[in-house]
């Protein structure tokens, strides 16, 4: 949810980025056929509020939302550091504009975003992020349709992340560019859908504070995917369904005995249902294996059980909760791993106080196995959030979380806590 409920551009140009986004490659055209819509209820994220929507900036078949968020940040562990803590006053800008189409067949949707960051008194940790993108979709018939889309972001790693390197003076920057096709046809009481992936990571070396290189090359890589998918209905509330994804990742460091690079290949097999409980209750469960293999033998294969869930709750209609599970294969930058398993589970609940008072809260956990070193990562994450929307233009946002790391192992990395306060003011037109 953002700051305004997804209002103005986020209630439009949502629903082509969901579209193109989702796991189960499901799209607007194929969610009008009744066998496989799942719409009794609306969440509180989702909820329209036309009262506080923006009106946009019409531009022929086209609409504009622009919106800048300004906030700032108190946060008391800068570094991420299990000692010696350094805390700081943060001033976040979030500038944003996106543009989507007004056809009643086919959608195109674009946008351009930036976060720039400055700190009070650790400017080395200022950060300039941005990234623009577009997507549509082509409604072929009622049943079927095409997606695509393609993005592009400068970005910087948080110091939290378990792949950043603490001894750089700054965080490390790199880019990522995406670019994706997938498609959809529904046959009676069967759908069939397929998506294809590509992503690329080029990363900047760091230095520390002595000038010296901190060498990131060896993360460069480029990820493809390609994903299929069968579901039949078994009813208009209930689906079955398979899929499988298989993925190749191809760093672009040539592999040494001395720097084995960490190219490998894998799948994911996964079935699971789909099903909505009238309005009380909808969702995805999945379950299956999944396996990663190295190019290199100095990385051990990673493989085990695969898993996904995304359960919506509605004890009222201004209530949501929403308990979502993952388990995957992710890329390791840790001396002597290529990957590890990752395995969380979250619990967010939204609360519709007033037509325009949003409350949340969110528990998440989340563990790292890694393969071929002894080490496990625990990370307790939480956070409380209220919004205020004044008007149409204009809305306030208050939130406050926690996050926890817990490494352990012969190979364990570091134990920290960083503690968060932000408030943030945001205009649309």
């Amino acid at each position: 949810m953002t700051v305004l409920l997804a209002m103005g551009a986020a209630a439009q140009a949502g629903a082509v980025a969901a579209q193109s986004t989702s796991g189960s490659l499901r799209s607007a055209a194929s969610q009008s056929v009744d066998l496989f819509a799942r719409d009794r209820s609306v969440a509180v994220r989702d909820r329209p509020h036309p009262e506080y929507e923006a009106f946009g900036l019409r531009l022929g078949a086209f609409t504009a939302y622009p919106k800048l968020d300004v906030g700032t940040e108190y946060n008391d562990n800068i570094y991420a550091v299990a000692s010696g803590e350094v805390s700081d006053t943060i001033l976040r800008l979030k500038p944003e504009i996106s543009i989507t189409s007004g056809w009643s067949r086919n959608a195109i949707s674009a946008y351009a975003r930036g976060a720039f960051s400055r700190y009070s008194d650790y400017d080395s940790e200022d950060t300039d992020d941005y990234g623009f993108g577009a997507s549509g979709r082509l409604d072929v018939t009622r049943a079927a349709n095409l997606l695509a889309g393609a993005d592009f972001a400068h970005l910087a790693e948080p110091r939290t992340s378990s792949s950043a390197p603490a001894s750089t003076v700054s965080p490390i920057e790199y880019d990522m560019a995406s670019a994706y096709l997938a498609g959809s046809q529904t046959r009676g009481r069967v759908r069939f859908s397929a998506r294809g992936d590509v992503r690329s990571f080029t990363y900047e070396d760091g230095r520390t504070i002595g000038g010296a290189v901190v060498e990131q090359g060896d993360r460069d890589r480029t990820i493809s995917s390609v994903t299929g998918r069968t579901d039949v209905a078994l009813s208009p509330a209930t689906a079955l369904f398979v899929q499988a994804t298989g993925n190749s990742r191809d760093y672009d460091v040539a592999s040494t005995p001395l720097n084995p690079a960490r190219d490998s290949s894998g799948y994911e097999v996964l079935a699971g249902a789909n099903f909505e409980v009238g309005a009380l209750a909808r969702g995805e469960v999945a379950a299956g294996y999944i396996q990663q293999e190295f190019d290199s033998p100095a990385f051990g294969d990673v493989s085990g059980l695969g898993a996904r869930a995304s359960i919506e709750y509605f004890p009222t209609q201004l209530t949501t909760l929403t308990t979502t599970v993952s388990r995957t294969v992710e890329d390791a930058a840790i001396v002597g791993a290529g990957g590890y398993l990752s395995s969380s589970i979250g619990l967010q609940a939204d609360h519709e106080l007033l037509r325009n008072v949003i409350l949340g809260g969110q528990l998440t956990y989340a563990e790292d196995d890694y393969e071929g070193i002894d080490r496990t990562d625990e990370r307790l994450s939480a956070s409380l959030r209220a919004t205020y929307l004044v008007n149409r233009r204009l809305g306030v946002s208050l939130a406050a979380s926690s996050f926890k790391q817990t490494s352990s192992g012969t190979n364990e990395g570091v134990d920290f806590k960083v503690n968060r306060l932000m408030l943030s003011l945001v205009g649309q037109f």
